[in-house]
């Protein structure tokens, strides 16, 4: 089962508040893949993705870190996947210097795709087929300067369903 929604961002406050509204309905567990060339927004995307979610410390490409880990704000320091207000932790991915798919597992990256945290990857292409089968794929592209492509491709039941609620949400025509 899948289902696509195709919109287009005429600015990074616009593609900030897509990744909000998307955020909003996160309930973790969510694993959502970020794909698109440099300066398309994947880290514009996660930052309102990220308030969606209650967090509001300053979100940054963890691409020398390769991961971030941000708390719900309300209640930090908890030890927990899910925060006590039912709010799920971030996991923020970027795999750009990533150079073989199988360093995921040597990482230990793995055990966060199937927490109760909300897995956001950039450059997730770079690990190839790895994924599971039910996830989010999220592919920018630039359209101008200032204007992105975003390609949402649900990819199961519960995908499609996070879909069809973000494109209430978001007032966005779906693309097939």
């Amino acid at each position: 089962m899948t289902q696509t929604l195709d919109c287009i961002s005429h600015s990074s406050a616009q593609t900030q508040r897509l990744g909000m509204r998307l955020g909003e309905l996160l309930q973790g567990g969510e694993l959502i893949l970020l794909d698109g060339q440099l300066g398309t927004g994947k880290t514009t995307f996660t930052q309102g993705l990220a308030r969606g979610l209650g967090i509001t410390e300053n979100i940054t490409s963890p691409t020398f870190t390769l991961l971030k880990e941000y708390a719900n704000q309300l209640h930090p320091g908890n030890s927990t996947n899910a925060l006590s207000d039912g709010r799920p932790y971030l996991y923020h991915f970027d795999l750009y210097r990533l150079d073989n798919p199988d360093e995921i597992v040597d990482l230990g990256f793995e055990d966060y795709f199937f927490s109760d945290g909300v897995s956001v990857i950039e450059w997730a292409e770079k690990a190839g087929s790895f994924w599971s089968e039910e996830h989010l794929n999220i592919r920018l592209k630039m359209v101008s300067e200032t204007k992105r492509g975003l390609l949402f491709i649900a990819t199961g039941e519960r995908y499609c369903e996070l879909l069809r609620q973000f494109q209430k949400n978001a007032y966005v025509t779906t693309g097939s």
